[in-house]
C-alpha cells in the first residue's frame, strides 16, 4: 500500500478546495440567473465546467449546493469586523456599523442569495430559518449586546435592546435595500449610504439617548 506524503496530501486538498469553489461559483451564477426552481444539476455542471459525475462527488443535490452557498454567505457576514467596544461613543459606533452593514447587504451581486431564500422559504422553511439565524440574527445580536452595554453605562435608555437593534438596522436600510434587492435600483452609492445612515443615527439617538 502506498501512503501519500504530507506534501502530496496538501496538493490534493488544495485541488479539492479549488474544484469545490469552482462548482459553487458556477452554481451561484445559475441560481442567480434561473432561481432555485429553474436551476438543474446539469445546468450547474455546465456553468461550473465540470462533469455531472464530478458534481455529484461534491454535492448530493441542488439543495446541498444551495445550502453550501448560504454557508459561504454566512461566513462572509461573520468576517466583517464591527467595532463594538463598549467604551466607544454610540454615535461613532452606530455610523460605522450602519455603513459596514449596508456595504455588506447592498454589495453588487449580494442580493441574489436573499432573493432566492425569500422565494423558497415558504416551501423550505428550514432553509429560511437557517439563513436568518446564521446571517441576519447574528448581526442583530451583536448590535444588541453593544446597546445593552451602553444602557449599563447610562448613555442610552432602552428597554428592549433586541428591538432597538432591529429598528436601527431597518432605519439604515430605508429607501436603499428593498429597491436594491428587488432590482428596482442599482447598489446605492457610498455618498447615499452615508446620508441615510447619518439620518438613521440621528433618529435613533433622539429616541434612545439618555435625557
Amino acid at each position: 500500500m502506498v501512503v501519500a506524503g504530507h506534501d502530496q496530501l496538501h496538493v490534493i486538498q488544495e485541488e479539492e478546495g479549488s474544484k469545490r469553489r469552482q462548482i459553487l461559483d458556477g452554481a451561484r451564477k445559475v441560481f442567480m440567473d434561473l432561481g432555485f426552481d429553474g436551476a438543474s444539476m446539469g445546468e450547474i455542471a455546465r456553468a461550473a465546467q465540470v462533469s455531472k459525475g464530478t458534481l455529484y462527488v461534491y454535492f448530493a443535490d441542488k439543495c446541498a449546493l444551495f445550502e453550501a452557498i448560504l454557508e459561504q454567505e454566512a461566513l462572509q457576514h461573520g468576517q466583517v469586523v464591527f467595532n463594538f467596544d463598549p467604551a466607544r461613543d454610540a454615535e461613532t459606533t452606530l455610523k460605522e456599523f450602519g455603513l459596514a452593514y449596508l456595504h455588506l447587504v447592498c454589495r453588487p451581486g449580494g442580493g441574489s442569495a436573499i432573493r432566492t431564500v425569500m422565494a423558497i422559504a415558504e416551501r423550505m422553511p428550514d432553509v429560511g430559518r437557517r439563513y436568518y439565524a446564521r446571517v441576519l440574527d447574528k448581526s442583530i445580536n451583536r448590535l444588541s449586546a453593544y446597546l445593552q452595554a451602553r444602557v449599563g453605562s447610562g448613555n442610552l435608555d432602552i428597554d428592549d435592546c433586541d428591538l432597538a437593534a432591529s429598528q436601527f438596522m431597518e432605519l439604515c436600510k430605508a429607501s436603499l435595500f428593498l429597491p436594491f434587492v428587488f432590482q428596482a435600483a442599482p447598489a446605492p452609492s457610498v455618498e447615499r449610504m452615508t446620508e441615510v445612515v447619518g439620518s438613521a443615527t440621528r433618529m435613533f439617538l433622539a429616541a434612545y439617548r439618555t435625557k
